[in-house]
């Protein structure tokens, strides 16, 4: 099972987007794909329709009752979405309550990984979608997964919080065996701004090989798919976004593919 994080330190730079893109195109290359919302404000779950305020049985679950997690009690906390094989672990507002608990202890930067590895065989890939801040659960995120993404807005400020991300791995790294490897992914490109373009150039310069050699530009399908709750690639199958995520999933999934990644910690 391929575990990925989507994750960055500023928010709005398209990570909901980026995780419901490729974890549509995923499934319809016939993957059973498993969609994590870890963020208390739920984007990814409202994407799809479940409410953070009503849900019954969520991610907020697995940390509340982490000393009896079983495999059970995982499978009790994902949910079918309307479309073929994405399923969906949705967030809860309670999961903001986390960080103070979180002081005492007791492996709480594990749960995900501990529960992930229950249902290993029940699916191919898992996409987990991060709150914009470094915390017990984007730590839970970064330790689970194989695979870092990191969407970036094509514009200056987002630059800040790219360095801020890949120091956060440094970090990261020291209490893993191996270093995470991570892919910046360049979001909301518009070639008619100087500024993106610029932008574009700065992040290509400075991660050089660990840049995707394209970038998703900016799309209104994207926001018109979301509106409607429907994945991009199923809303509008032709548009330049979609295409753009279509390279994105081919180049990540050779990325995965590389025996030194497939062995980077988390889970194999």
């Amino acid at each position: 099972m391929l575990v990925w994080t989507v994750a960055n330190q500023k928010g709005g730079v398209g990570k909901t987007t980026t995780t419901v893109s490729l974890g549509g195109l995923c499934a319809e290359q016939g993957r059973r794909v498993l969609l994590v919302d870890l963020d208390p404000h739920g984007s990814l779950s409202s994407y799809f329709r479940f409410e953070p305020d009503q849900v019954e049985l969520s991610t907020f679950t697995l940390f509340q009752r982490r000393t009896e997690l079983s495999s059970a009690l995982v499978q009790q906390c994902i949910v079918d979405t309307e479309f073929e094989g994405v399923s969906l672990i949705p967030a809860a507002m309670a999961l903001a309550t986390l960080e103070r608990q979180a002081i005492s202890g007791d492996g709480m930067g594990l749960v995900l990984g501990r529960a992930l590895a229950m249902i290993k065989d029940e699916f191919d890939i898992v996409l987990i979608d991060c709150p914009p801040l470094l915390g017990v659960l984007m730590i839970n995120a970064l330790a689970a997964c194989q695979q870092l993404l990191i969407p970036v807005q094509t514009e200056f400020l987002a630059l800040k919080g790219l360095e801020r991300m890949v120091q956060t791995l440094t970090m990261m790294s020291k209490s893993r065996k191996h270093p995470l490897p991570y892919s910046v992914v360049p979001t909301m490109f518009d070639r008619r701004t100087q500024a993106s373009v610029n932008s574009l150039r700065a992040i290509r310069n400075t991660y050089s090989d660990c840049v995707w050699p394209g970038k998703v530009p900016v799309d209104t399908k994207l926001r018109d798919a979301s509106k409607a709750g429907v994945p991009p690639h199923l809303f509008q199958p032709d548009s330049r976004a979609v295409e753009a995520y279509r390279s994105l999933l081919k180049w990540q999934l050779a990325r995965s593919a590389k025996p030194v990644l497939s062995e980077a910690g988390g889970i194999l």
